[in-house]
């Protein structure tokens, strides 16, 4: 027990959100460099060069140089083991990120310094204040010009509604950035450029007091640091680590992921203020991470990520105690219990065979076609669930048909794979059966991402008709006789793969015209 202990306690689990192009996937790659995870960080440009992001694994991605799917990263740092979720930039796949989200402990929020507050932070911050869990704000690109760092500080807090505490403060930006403020230990760490994909050049610490400050920085600067220093000693948020756990706080940090600048004093800060994993709610109470044997959920659903080998791989978030290569658990969602097979840990598509890993950890294992996104393993004798991790509705739709009909069988089993993934939902006519496929998007590049990999791993070229739906309701009511159910001209019936009725809408007010057509019917924005 007390190994045990020891092992979950050293464990800390975030992901990384941001804008596409904040910066996101080069702190990562920072990340990984000072836990010794890799050698030299890989550009972020996929066409620039012949080096990718080490969390880029899809070759879409790498073409793009965008990330579409979320990587799983786990590494060494200090005492820690450090498990990374290195969520999709872009604003297409937030599903995705919400799926990610569930299985992090905590989120590194990183906001372009020019660019402050953009769309896809707003829609990801929002998905984190629906779990309350804690944020921390990297503030990245300082050695560019930079908007003023109070107004980005009151930009985060109005756009955001979270308070800010700085802990520590930049001296300048651009070409005159000189280094940041520790506004806890007093101490000034001064810039020097590195070279790109080197770790963070040798920088010198100095008192705020020591008048050798006013060498190394110049006076104008000094004075201005001083002058912020007194604003933000009397007008900021104190920093109080309750309010940080709950989410209502986020202790902000300045620096350069490209420089590496402030990338290791944020590191070292973050993890001290992070807890280790937490106990999580099922449906019989709160499951202690140390005090119950192993148990975990299935967050994301990924095939073909070793082409070779066909093969697709179930990522679990273990919530507590021990898991050992071998060991049978039972799947509740299946009712029945299994063995599982090939645990691997993952550094995005690299992986390695693991005997044992810890609560806090994420794993992938071998899936056979049995596990669905939510699903809850246990070894407990009182079996439980986890909550369940809701469907979000998909605003964009098409009729996908296969352009050879020799290859439906591809077709079939590639569209299939890729929906139970979660990237993609599939609906059918409500009278037909799977001669017409309906596919629904949260956002049109997964239509993109959809065509690419069915060519591109399934060898099955298609055709997408872009239907005019952009609302779809799932019907609570089980007993509707969809035969008999009063709708409007713009308002289609279907059904998706488990035999559950849907209604798809070209127009909002079609829906409250139905509910009012029809007397107790029950509409409902997600699917469980």
């Amino acid at each position: 027990m007390l190994k045990l202990s020891k092992e979950i306690k050293k464990r800390r689990t975030f992901a990384i959100i941001s804008h596409p192009d904040a910066g996101k996937t080069t702190l990562t790659e920072k990340f990984l460099l000072y836990g010794g995870a890799i050698n030299m960080a890989g550009s972020v440009k996929g066409k620039a060069t012949a080096k990718h992001a080490v969390s880029d694994w899809m070759e879409i991605e790498k073409e793009r140089g965008i990330s579409v799917t979320s990587s799983v990263l786990q590494f060494n740092y200090d005492d820690f083991c450090i498990n990374i979720l290195d969520t999709p930039g872009h604003d297409d796949f937030s599903e995705d990120t919400y799926r990610t989200l569930m299985a992090a402990d905590s989120a590194v929020m990183v906001i372009d310094a020019s660019k402050g507050v953009e769309k896809q932070t707003r829609k990801l911050f929002k998905v984190c204040l629906l779990r309350n869990i804690p944020v921390f704000t990297f503030i990245n690109k300082m050695d560019r010009e930079a908007n003023d760092p109070f107004e980005l500080l009151d930009e985060i807090e109005k756009e955001l509604g979270i308070k800010t505490c700085p802990v520590n403060w930049p001296i300048g930006c651009g070409k005159d950035f000189k280094g940041v403020y520790d506004r806890k230990t007093k101490i000034v760490t001064t810039f020097s450029g590195t070279s790109r994909g080197q770790k963070e050049g040798a920088s010198s610490e100095v008192s705020v007091n020591d008048p050798d400050l006013i060498r190394i920085i110049g006076q104008d600067y000094r004075d201005e640091l001083m002058d912020n220093i007194e604003l933000l000693d009397g007008a900021s948020d104190e920093f109080d680590m309750e309010l940080v756990s709950s989410g209502k706080l986020s202790p902000v940090f300045f620096g350069s992921a490209l420089t590496n600048f402030g990338v290791e004093i944020f590191l070292r800060n973050f993890l001290k203020m992070t807890s280790p994993p937490l106990p999580r709610m099922s449906n019989k109470g709160l499951i202690d991470p140390v005090n119950e044997k192993f148990s975990a959920f299935v967050f994301k659903i990924q095939a073909n990520m070793n082409k070779a080998h066909r093969d697709r791989i179930a990522f679990m978030r273990i919530c507590s105690g021990k898991f050992e290569a071998g060991m049978e658990v039972y799947h509740v969602q299946g009712n029945k219990k299994i063995r599982l097979s090939q645990p691997q840990q993952l550094m995005a598509q690299e992986r390695k065979i693991i005997e044992e890993a810890y609560a806090g950890d994420i794993i992938g294992v071998f899936d056979p076609g049995i596990f669905s996104i939510g699903d809850t393993l246990c070894v407990s004798a009182e079996k439980f669930e986890y909550e369940g991790i809701p469907t979000f509705a998909p605003e964009h739709f098409a009729r996908v048909r296969q352009v050879d009909t020799m290859k439906r069988k591809q077709f079939i089993k590639g569209i299939s794979q890729i929906a139970q993934e979660g990237a993609i939902q599939i609906f059918q006519e409500f009278n037909t059966g799977m001669e017409e496929i309906i596919v629904g998007v949260v956002g049109v590049l997964q239509f993109e991402v959809l065509q690419y990999r069915l060519e591109n791993e399934y060898n099955v070229e298609i055709r997408m008709e872009r239907l005019p739906y952009e609302h779809i309701r799932w019907i609570e009511n089980k007993d509707t006789d969809m035969n008999k159910l009063m709708g409007t001209s713009d308002m289609k019936k279907i059904k998706d793969l488990k035999g559950n009725p849907l209604l798809l809408f070209v127009n909002s007010w079609s829906i409250g015209m139905t509910i009012d057509r029809n007397p107790g019917l029950k509409l409902s924005e997600f699917g469980r």
